[in-house]
């Protein structure tokens, strides 16, 4: 058995008295942990021997509605991931993958846009900062979804690679859009405060063309540095770059791009920029210094967006192999001693090392619920990456991380009906896990109960079914609604019940006169086999038809049948016997004659 990774997360709850022999129950596959304590919030709220129940919930992400919304729409992605997998092969099957990635990523930035809209939205404090949090988290997912899918969906090879992880920077650090709007919109762009800092930027993004539209608006408005923008904008529009579709081979990128640094080596030890020290800047930033570059900290923002602006002015053709190397030293430099990597670096750095099961391992301690780690996983067991990886208890790690997912839901009223789908593709666990969590819904409405009956039925599990009618037929028989209680006992194949519902029937008739729910006893079928009782229910309601309808030979012979068969009970035999007497009366001597032919037919 592997060895745990860490201590498991202690959690301390008010009133636990580890002297005393209180009681406490372990996650269960209602997701709930329920511990006795002696905690007591008030003198008012003291009851002698009886302590509080502390209810801990394990997955309140469930719970949150926005959330909710991530919950359906993936999982109407990974359905259909599961159902076009046979039809994938080659090159198509690269770019499906790529675009169910993409389907992913797209609800969670439309959930992260709804979030960050109701936090701003917030009528309290405490309410903004916790969707403002999870904000926070959603982007942090679709940061590192995005850059495993660059590197683990997409393969990119070098010279696209850069591309990739450039608009992988520019999509996740967005402020400069607004910043570059702002200045656009003053009267005088060269002349706002912030005019620099947005070169500056664009700079560090790589959006060369933006920043040599903003030198030339400088140009413009100083005639004295018109010179040194447009040797720079020069250098910033013949800067050699892989762009799609082009031809060139990635030796010929490298020689131009050799050729066109040593340029700006050139303009640089020439002095070109001496008297503007923002220009200077720029050009050493360009040449990929790495001094310059971590002047600009402020403006990179993390270590991530450093590497990939110090690849695309130092390595721009740099292979997917090399990547960790590069990713490590940035870190190290951009962070320099003065603080220690946070859980989202250590999961980046992992993708940047090639290192999946990392990436998973670590998302998994780091995420508050399973959804990410779960969908992220089988997507790449997809992609053919984790075949070979297999847990000690028998599942692989997509099965694993899937079930965990299922078992989340399944603690919601309604979204465990997706649940039902994640136990469906999950094939050594999924049908074992299913009937145990299903058997644990609370059966609330009838409505309810019968969508798990059609989820159960659909998938031939026989004990299920029965369980679910049993329960239902004895809220039936609680609530005095012998119909719905006999209907369901029957559908249960449950003898035993509908005896017992059927002689609550012929209670009821002695005591009232008439049957209820008569529709049903006229058309049990053959359904009345099910029990002795559910016979005799069934032919003694078609004896007082025949009687009603004038039919008295007839109903002799049935009543003197159910007196003879030894299936009535014997509390019934008075009312049989009271039966007879208005045949007795006939005319015909109906009963009379029923008789001497029954014992005729039986000599």
């Amino acid at each position: 058995m592997e060895e745990l990774d860490g201590e498991p997360t202690v959690t301390l709850i008010p009133g636990v008295n580890s002297k005393n022999k209180q009681m406490c129950f372990d996650w269960g596959p209602g997701e709930m942990l329920v511990c006795e304590t002696s905690f007591k919030k008030g003198k008012s709220e003291l009851v002698p021997g009886c302590p509080f129940i502390h209810i801990i919930r394990k997955d309140v992400d469930v719970y949150s509605q926005i959330l909710r919304k991530l919950f359906n729409e993936s999982h109407g992605i990974f359905v259909g991931l599961q159902r076009i997998e046979e039809e994938l092969t080659g090159k198509s099957r690269k770019a499906q993958l790529v675009r169910v990635s993409k389907n992913y990523r797209s609800v969670i930035r439309a959930c992260m846009e709804e979030m960050h809209q109701a936090a701003i939205a917030a009528k309290d404090a405490s309410s903004s900062r916790q969707l403002s949090s999870q904000v926070s988290i959603l982007s942090a997912m679709e940061l590192i979804w995005n850059l495993c899918e660059i590197l683990f969906i997409e393969v990119a090879p070098a010279g696209p690679l850069l591309l990739h992880l450039l608009d992988w920077v520019r999509l996740h650090i967005c402020e400069v859009d607004s910043l570059l709007a702002d200045v656009l919109g003053s009267e005088n762009p060269s002349k706002h405060e912030s005019f620099w800092k947005l070169v500056t930027i664009l700079v560090l993004q790589g959006r060369l063309d933006e920043a040599r539209q903003m030198l030339s608006k400088e140009a413009d408005a100083n005639p004295t540095s018109a010179g040194m923008c447009r040797i720079l904008g020069d250098l910033m529009r013949t800067m050699p770059v892989l762009s799609p579709g082009n031809t060139q081979t990635l030796t010929e990128l490298e020689l131009k791009w050799q050729h066109w640094h040593e340029e700006c080596e050139r303009h640089l030890q020439d002095s070109t920029f001496a008297s503007s020290p923002h220009l200077e800047s720029l050009c050493k930033i360009m040449l990929g210094d790495e001094a310059a570059l971590l002047e600009q900290k402020e403006h990179l923002n993390n270590w991530y967006h450093f590497l990939v602006t110090r690849l695309l002015y130092s390595h721009p053709t740099v292979k997917p192999t090399d990547l960790h190397f590069y990713a490590q030293s940035s870190l190290d430099l951009f962070l320099g001693g003065e603080s220690s990597p946070e859980p989202l670096d250590n999961i980046l750095m992992a993708a940047f090392e090639f290192d999946i099961h990392q990436v998973i391992k670590e998302c998994s301690i780091a995420l508050s619920n399973w959804w990410f780690v779960a969908h992220l996983t089988d997507l790449l067991d997809h992609c053919k990456l984790l075949q070979s990886h297999n847990l000690y208890f028998g599942s692989n790690m997509r099965e694993f991380l899937l079930l965990e997912y299922a078992s989340g839901l399944f603690a919601h009223h309604s979204l465990w009906q997706l649940g039902v789908d994640y136990f469906d593709y999950c094939p050594e666990l999924g049908r074992v896990s299913l009937e145990l969590h299903i058997e644990r819904i609370p059966l609330s409405t009838e409505w309810k109960a019968l969508k798990v009956l059609r989820i159960c039925e659909q998938r031939q599990m026989t004990e299920q079914v029965r369980s679910v009618c049993k329960i239902l037929a004895m809220k039936a028989v609680r609530n005095n609604r012998l119909g719905s209680a006999l209907s369901w006992s029957i559908r249960a194949k449950d003898a035993a019940f509908a005896t017992l519902v059927s002689d609550r029937f012929l209670r009821d008739y002695c005591e009232h006169g008439c049957f209820s729910d008569l529709d049903l006893i006229d058309n049990l079928g053959p359904a009345m086999m099910l029990s002795d009782r559910l016979t005799f229910l069934g032919k003694y309601r078609e004896f007082h038809r025949l009687y009603g309808e004038k039919r008295f030979v007839d109903a002799s012979f049935l009543l003197l049948s159910l007196m003879t068969s030894q299936i009535a009970p014997r509390s019934f035999w008075m009312t049989l016997l009271t039966d007879a007497l208005p045949l007795l009366e006939q005319k015909q001597g109906v009963l009379w004659k029923s008789s001497a032919h029954k014992r005729i037919h039986l000599t």
